[in-house]
């Protein structure tokens, strides 16, 4: 089977450019199960691979049974190897189906899709928060600042991570002495992590993300904090705290959110979330114009 049927054209509206989704035949190098119902999985995907910008995703079919496709957030990219890995959480009957996969099995795939995290002023610090499904897209800023930018990323989950983890020799200030944890492939490339957890997780913050994030910034000085830009995805709930931590630090917020699905390529407009742009409603379609908007675009969010 080839590994690429079609591309579709759409225009990059934050960007104004041109961008290519490709269909590819990923074929399943790894899916690894872990607690919590989250599974780790590894696709060779060339194109999307060597494409994709984090906060980007990929449009999944799990199965022949389920003709919708599943968005899932890109985590890492390997474009020497072709491949992507996607985490995921089995909550729903599609994700179930994905967990079932077998290594060697070959999915229909679309991807990269979406507006991704903008990056581009290497002058800032990008204080990165993530929480549950909401880290993968953290982990994949992280790897691609990583000796361009300087960057803290703080993780939450409310099951154990699904990484190996180790205490680590970053000191970070306001982080208090018991909050040790990071994740050990990050600290081997020198990227400082913290993390949090409402589980009761040995060498983890106690509580939210966003408050975790807010004893790091708080304790910095004004001319640090003032270099600050925040990127977060996760729940709602949390997006919702991150925009307030930048409001009330006075710090810009790229927010990208999650929504419920269809087409995923902006025919269908059913993930149409609404934004004010020069004073004006407008009503913005998550999968291609998003999943990325500036918090300040986002009146739910205000």
């Amino acid at each position: 089977m080839d590994e690429s049927v079609f591309t579709i054209q759409y225009s990059h509206l934050m960007k104004n450019q041109r961008n290519t989704i490709f269909e590819e035949y990923a074929e399943i190098l790894a899916n690894v199960s872990h607690e919590g119902e989250q599974c780790i999985m590894r696709l060779k995907a060339p194109k999307t691979a060597k494409t994709a910008n984090p906060g980007q995703f990929v449009h999944i079919r799990v199965s022949d049974a389920l003709p919708l496709r599943r968005p899932i957030s890109i985590m890492l990219t390997n474009p020497e190897q072709g491949t992507i890995d996607l985490l995921y959480k089995k909550i729903g009957e599609g994700t179930v189906q994905l967990g079932q996969r077998k290594k060697g099995e070959v999915l229909p795939m679309l991807g990269p899709i979406g507006v991704p995290f903008d990056l581009s002023d290497t002058s800032k610090r990008y204080i990165l928060i993530g929480g549950g499904v909401g880290v993968p897209p953290m982990v994949f800023v992280a790897d691609t600042l990583v000796q361009k930018a300087d960057l803290v990323l703080f993780a939450g989950s409310e099951v154990a991570f699904p990484f190996a983890l180790k205490p680590s020799a970053f000191m970070l200030p306001g982080i208090a002495g018991n909050t040790t944890l990071t994740i050990s492939s990050l600290e081997a490339r020198g990227i400082a992590c913290r993390l949090a957890s409402n589980a009761g997780l040995y060498g983890c913050y106690e509580g939210h993300v966003p408050d975790l994030a807010r004893d790091y910034l708080t304790a910095l000085s004004d001319e640090e904090r003032a270099r600050c830009v925040l990127l977060s995805c996760g729940p709602h709930p949390m997006l919702h705290a991150v925009a307030k931590l930048g409001r009330d630090l006075g710090i810009s917020a790229q927010l990208s959110l999650e929504e419920y699905m269809a087409c995923g390529i902006g025919g269908c407009a059913g993930c149409v979330v609404k934004t004010i742009e020069d004073g004006q409603e407008k009503y913005k379609r998550v999968c291609v114009d998003g999943p990325v908007f500036d918090a300040e675009q986002l009146p739910e969010f205000a």
